[in-house]
């Protein structure tokens, strides 16, 4: 029964253990030296089939990259194996625009938005099939949208490019999960982000402490209308003014580890569950159902700008890379160094106790 994961790096890692939780072989494909089962892309479509001939796969999934969503698919379709998406709903869910087209033909609320032109004022310029912020801008004026728009478009696969009016608000994320067209909003946690570094998640807090059923509901209608009738799903939201405003949607767990709240403050094994749809076992709507106990909050780690020596800290914190690596400015989530996980009975004494855990992280940097 083994499973093929798309990807090794920490966005996966929530999959691959819960996997071996429950007894399920996993072949991991990963083109970076020593960190898949294989050298092959979680892009490479060819290199991911071949190894699933090669290991008797079951199944596939791309639990923590967009990409790779719609390479496990086409797959799973070309091989006869089961999965939770189709090709169309993959390919759906890996393209902001398509995604932007059809919340507007279905009533989705979301912002603004145009291939052509900012429709307005601050706007976001970015890659419609890129993620973690990657040629991402905020831009105030048009000024600086040219540059902008040269950065989205060198950035992007297809050349495209995606203007978005700026959505004010406290953004959330719904860590949500479909059953046979069933959507369990599992956890809603706020995403707080660094405030040099646009979009990129510092922290995220749960109870969200904010408007939990309008971005259920919300999330419920995007995940709907793209067709995600089963596996997981993450959506991202402004909780606007004017109500929730849909920002993304991906067929998938969430990259910052959200899956590990889901499990340690929801009560609902969101990685597991994900890792045995994908290989076709029965869900009972029982395991989807929220028990939620305390609070947790995921906060990420920033190092200062340079080469690697060694890192400290308290027990629990998890650091993403080893000595010799180099760290630049902090732009996208891939520039973040680690995390910590902190839980309470409160909000308040999660979030005090990741900050104690973050202020006694050392690094050393030459």
């Amino acid at each position: 029964m083994t499973l093929i994961v798309l990807g090794g790096a920490p966005a996966q890692r929530q999959a691959i253990e819960a996997a071996a939780a429950v007894g399920i072989p996993t072949v991991v494909c990963d083109s970076q030296p020593g960190v898949g089962d294989v050298a092959v892309s979680s892009e490479d479509s060819a290199g991911v089939r071949r190894a699933a001939v090669e290991h008797g796969a079951v199944g596939l999934i791309a639990p923590g990259t967009d990409w790779p969503v719609r390479i496990a698919a086409y797959v799973a379709e070309d091989l006869g194996l089961t999965h939770p998406l189709s090709v169309a709903t993959a390919v759906l869910c890996t393209n902001k625009v398509s995604q932007r087209e059809a919340f507007d033909a279905a009533g989705v609320p979301q912002p603004a938005w145009s291939v052509d032109a900012p429709p307005a004022y601050p706007c976001v310029v970015k890659a419609p099939d890129r993620q973690g912020q990657r040629a991402m801008s905020i831009v105030a004026n048009a000024d600086a949208a040219g540059q902008a728009e040269l950065t989205a478009r060198r950035g992007s696969r297809s050349g495209r490019v995606l203007f978005e009016s700026f959505v004010e608000g406290p953004e959330v994320t719904v860590n949500g999960f479909s059953v046979g067209g069933r959507f369990v909003p599992v956890a809603v946690t706020a995403r707080e982000h660094f405030a040099d570094a646009p979009g990129v998640a510092q922290r995220h807090v749960y109870p969200s402490g904010l408007d939990d059923a309008g971005a259920s509901a919300a999330a419920e209608a995007a995940v709907t209308e793209l067709g995600i009738t089963d596996g997981p799903s993450y959506t991202q939201l402004i909780l606007s003014p004017q109500g929730p405003r849909i920002m993304e949607v991906a067929a998938r767990l969430g990259g910052g580890h959200d899956s590990e709240i889901c499990r340690r403050a929801a009560g609902v094994d969101l990685a597991g569950l994900a890792v045995r749809i994908a290989v076709g076992q029965a869900i009972a709507a029982s395991e989807l159902e929220p028990r939620p106990e305390g609070a947790c909050v995921i906060e990420f780690l920033r190092a200062p700008e340079g080469e690697l020596v060694s890192t400290g800290g308290p027990a629990g914190v998890s650091f993403y890379h080893a000595a010799g690596h180099r760290y630049g400015p902090l732009r996208t989530a891939t520039d973040r160094a680690g995390y910590v996980i902190a839980q309470g009975t409160t909000r308040q004494e999660a979030l005090k106790r990741a900050r104690t855990a973050v202020e006694a992280v050392r690094f050393e940097v030459a």
